[in-house]
């Protein structure tokens, strides 16, 4: 109790007991290590891990569910005392919670769903983030023929993505000024499949496409990629998660807006709330968390973090907060939006 009880007051404060985690090791299981965010990611977790005096291990799935059960299977027999997972298929990671469950191992489902009331919840507000993808796009172009570029089918969050986004649009298509000519599910999120979805679309569409909502920055990447090979470069189009190369599309242009979910803030809470459970501290009694039911009904325990959209108004936010220089935001841009005026 007396550890369960210094675990909730160090986290609740920002901070890790490094006397209290000195002899603990947090594993984390990465669905796809090649993505750009997931170094972020990753070095905020190791960062709040060796605060702790915690060990850190990983392993990478490599966009394979089946590589990923047994990637866990491993951490497990390297001793781990809690388990961050980014499950790369929602449905196919539960052997591997009952694996860690039977012995006795905190499992925090990271940044994606994991409907299983055993594991911890920790993402950012997903339907929110589409929500503000929708709204930025709308804003641009409040008329015309929009294409829905959506997220990997194996991943809930691209469905709440999805929601968020038609909560915002429904108005507008029932005014009769948008029609959604197309959408298309990314297999892994891969921005080569997204590009290759975006080509077949403009193709069947005769070009006749007036926007874009793509659901990351990947994805977006994907399709402006497709719209530049057809000479369609400046149309609107969404993105999330301020990776470097949308925020300079969105100061080139290209991409009206990139949904920041700081993954510092992500990255940190989650080896904090790693090392709080595997010390005792109880689900609930988490800083900040809360009851959620999930879209299959399941009562989980949850953290949802703010996300903030970044456009060419507020471009400068992400420099001042020291999350891309000023030189790699502003590569290539002349006469563009502060800061790279």
């Amino acid at each position: 109790m007396r550890k369960a009880l210094i675990a909730a007051t160090a986290i609740a404060a920002g901070l890790a007991s490094t006397a209290m985690a000195a002899d603990l090791t947090v594993g984390v299981s990465w669905s796809n290590f090649q993505e750009e965010r997931w170094k972020t990611d990753e070095a905020a977790i190791k960062g709040a891990l060796e605060a702790a005096g915690a060990a850190y291990v990983s392993a990478d799935a490599q966009s394979s569910s089946a590589k990923q059960l047994s990637d866990v299977e491993s951490l497990i027999a390297q001793g781990v005392d809690a388990l961050i997972i980014l499950a790369q298929d929602s449905q196919a990671i539960g052997p591997a919670v009952q694996a860690a469950t039977d012995e006795g191992i905190a499992v925090v489902g990271y940044d994606r769903l994991i409907d299983d009331p055993r594991a911890f919840y920790l993402t950012f507000d997903n339907v929110e983030v589409g929500r503000m993808q929708a709204r930025a796009v709308l804003a641009k172009q409040p008329k015309g023929n929009y294409v829905m570029i959506k997220g990997s089918p194996t991943d809930p969050n691209a469905d709440f993505l999805r929601g968020g986004q038609q909560e915002v649009l429904q108005g507008a298509i029932d005014a009769g000024d948008i029609t959604i000519v197309a959408e298309a599910y990314t297999d892994g999120w891969l921005p080569a499949n997204a590009q290759r979805n975006m080509e077949q679309i403009l193709t069947a569409n005769d070009n006749k496409v007036d926007a874009v909502v793509a659901s990351n920055d990947g994805t977006a990447g994907g399709a402006v990629a497709a719209l530049t090979a057809q000479g369609m470069q400046g149309i609107p189009v969404s993105g999330q998660d301020g990776d470097h190369a949308a925020l300079n599309r969105v100061a080139l242009g290209t991409q009206t807006v990139s949904v920041w979910k700081d993954a510092r803030d992500l990255g940190r809470t989650a080896g904090e709330i790693a090392v709080a459970l595997a010390n005792g501290t109880a689900p609930a009694d988490i800083p900040g968390a809360q009851s959620w039911t999930s879209p299959g009904g399941k009562q989980l325990t949850a953290v949802f973090l703010a996300p903030l959209p970044v456009t060419a108004d507020n471009l400068s936010a992400v420099v001042d907060a020291g999350w891309i220089e000023k030189d790699k935001l502003c590569q290539g841009v002349t006469n563009g939006p502060a800061p790279c005026n």
